[in-house]
């Protein structure tokens, strides 16, 4: 069982940065593949990106690629997601997710995920 928990979520102009962290429990997070995903208002849940377990290698989709960057710090249970250019298309809730593994950006459902967190980007 993991619990993960997202933060860092705001307001914030087009063109700045974010970073997000999302917090998981449990010893076993450096075996599973960390995920992103955002879901905006009338529009289903997308995969942002994917950072697998082992390797580190991360994959991205093409709407954030070149902007957005996967991080994990095993020692601290914590994956993050680095926004820079936000864009107001940009604008959703970003849940992070746990699973057990990734080849490529992972489509929803995922085995584990958070509450989720609100990014507004205004224009």
């Amino acid at each position: 069982q993991v619990q993960l928990v997202e933060s860092g979520g705001g307001l914030v102009q087009a063109g700045g940065s974010l970073r997000l962290s999302c917090a998981a429990s449990g010893r076993t997070f450096a075996m599973y593949a960390m995920s992103w995903f955002r879901q905006a208002p009338g529009k289903e849940r997308e995969g942002v990106g994917c950072i697998s377990s082992s390797s580190g290698n991360t994959y991205y989709a093409d709407s954030v690629k070149g902007r957005f960057t996967i991080s994990r710090d095993n020692a601290k249970n914590t994956v993050y997601l680095q926004m820079n250019s936000l864009k107001p298309e940009d604008t959703a809730v970003y849940y992070c997710a746990a699973d057990g593994g990734c080849a490529g950006v992972r489509a929803w459902p995922s085995e584990y995920w958070g509450q989720g967190t609100q990014v507004t980007v205004s224009s």
